[in-house]
């Protein structure tokens, strides 16, 4: 009889501390309410099987009680009770990933006017890559990322003299405008994720991978790693601002381009050379 109670009240507390506890999800920030929905419907139909199950478990515990000059009996089959659970469990399972998969189609799928902004995941550190005026990208190989080039953005793009790259600094989107995000990393996995937006994806090295977005408050929400990327990955934090245009385009305006990050890098190349041309006589004499 304890036991059955006992299973009878972790039934009914765990609904009613699912329903009243503190501890939910933040305010969404993104157009992706679509998984929250697929969320609580999962919720529901795991939680009603656990219900019933504990439930089933304490009415067995109460009916098939020990009595004395009662015995077993023992049934190996019963296609009725298998035919119900298969037809039960079909229908769980179908309520379950239907709607998985229809969000998934609506998140792989990215809007045509969505702009694009890269991620570069590091330990442990986040940077980005807008594009400037031209609206586009620029193109990035391996062969030329060096300390100047941190993007590995190609020199003789000109669609990547304008982009505006961001290194170790605070992202800024726009509300309301479709972006797609490119991420990219350095050195180990790293996963892109803003719990407000309901999204995230792992940075894989040698691969690009994408989600999609849009931005329907304005505020500012932190960023996360959620992938586990070594010692200090619980440093690996960031905010991304989304903001009115106005605010974006005076932002953006303020921040340098990959040509201005270029240029700042040969001046400090000349003048290292000019100081070792100036060094090299006094050594002599």
């Amino acid at each position: 009889m304890i036991v059955a109670l006992v299973l009878i009240f972790i039934a009914l507390g765990s609904v009613v501390f699912h329903v009243v506890n503190p501890w939910w999800w933040t305010e969404i920030a993104s157009n992706w309410g679509y998984i929250d929905d697929t969320i609580v419907l999962t919720f529901w139909i795991t939680g009603t099987v656990f219900v019933a199950v504990i439930l089933f478990m304490a009415y067995c515990i109460l009916k098939f009680r020990t009595e004395k000059g009662r015995r077993a009996h023992y049934e190996p089959e019963n296609k009725k009770l298998e035919i119900w659970l298969s037809v039960l469990t079909s229908i769980g399972v179908a309520g379950m990933l239907a709607p998985g998969l229809i969000v998934w189609q609506q998140y792989v799928t990215v809007p045509e006017n969505a702009s694009e902004i890269e991620v570069m995941g590091q330990q442990w550190q986040w940077n980005f890559r807008l594009p400037g005026k031209d609206g586009r990208l620029g193109k990035t190989e391996i062969r030329f990322v060096d300390d100047d080039n941190y993007f590995g953005v190609d020199p003789n793009d000109p669609n990547g003299q304008d982009d505006v790259l961001i290194e170790g600094d605070d992202l800024h989107i726009r509300m309301g405008k479709p972006i797609k995000f490119l991420l990219r990393s350095v050195d180990v996995l790293h996963d892109f994720y803003v719990p407000q937006f309901r999204a995230k994806m792992d940075l894989v090295p040698g691969v690009i991978t994408y989600f999609w977005i849009t931005p329907i408050r304005t505020g500012t929400f932190d960023i996360l790693c959620a992938e586990l990327c070594g010692i200090g990955h619980h440093e690996m934090r960031g905010s991304v601002t989304v903001e009115k245009d106005a605010a974006f385009q005076e932002w953006i305006s303020e921040q340098e381009t990959f040509e201005e990050v270029q240029a700042a890098a040969l001046h400090r190349k000349l003048n290292k050379e000019l100081a070792q041309n100036e060094l090299e006589p006094r050594a002599k004499n």
